[in-house]
């Protein structure tokens, strides 16, 4: 690596930067999407044994954390069955209002679970391409700096042939664990949008009873 970057000119070094850069946002974003995901699968746990154990669904929401995506969810739906006015919203019923609503919170949520994802896509899909690239050009500046020394011999074209295909094996380790990350987030999101849809469906149910109000 150190021969790699020493004997390089300035777009292979910048092709270097792309792809650590790349490997950097990769590596954050997987960590940062884990987290997130961990704490939703903590905050449905907590709404499956205190929300639907509580006298009514303010008192639920109370017992929710007030960054919880459930607590957002119960808000939302309570906030449109209890203010239902105006003349625009009264040519709208009460239960297809109170569905929109609850769909859009939901909708909300499972868009800020897909943030940073694309990220991922994009990487695994281009990396690759990004460290043949910088392979190429590699390699290509290698054969001209022999064809100038006269000397083809194996020796002086190994080592920087050698060197350039170093990109590639960069491009690659980049773009892996991008797209296995990618997979597995999409996985877990999947998992807890079901537990988030299955709430708001709950939810939504209750709320048009006028049982639990």
């Amino acid at each position: 690596m150190q021969a790699l970057w020493s004997q390089s000119d300035f777009v292979a070094k910048g092709t270097l930067v792309i792809m650590v850069i790349m490997s950097m946002g990769t590596w954050y974003i997987l960590f940062t999407k884990l987290w997130e995901q961990q704490k939703l699968f903590a905050q449905a746990k907590a709404a499956r044994e205190t929300f639907w154990s509580a006298g009514s669904v303010k008192a639920g929401v109370a017992t929710l954390e007030e960054n919880s995506a459930f607590r957002f969810i119960a808000e939302t739906g309570l906030n449109a069955n209890e203010h239902h006015e105006g003349a625009l919203l009264e040519q709208i019923d009460k239960n297809s209002w109170v569905t929109m609503s609850i769909q859009r919170a939901v909708e909300n949520i499972q868009s800020r679970l897909g943030d940073g994802l694309a990220f991922l896509a994009t990487v695994g899909s281009t990396a690759p391409f990004v460290g043949l690239f910088g392979t190429v050009w590699g390699i290509y500046h290698a054969l001209v700096k022999i064809g100038m020394s006269g000397q083809a011999s194996i020796d002086k074209v190994a080592g920087p042939v050698g060197e350039s295909l170093i990109m590639t094996a960069i491009g690659l380790a980049v773009a892996v664990p991008a797209v296995l990350g990618y997979n597995w987030l999409i996985r877990r999101n999947k998992t807890g949008l079901e537990q988030v849809r299955a709430f708001g469906a709950d939810l939504h149910s209750v709320l048009l009873s006028n049982k639990k109000g």
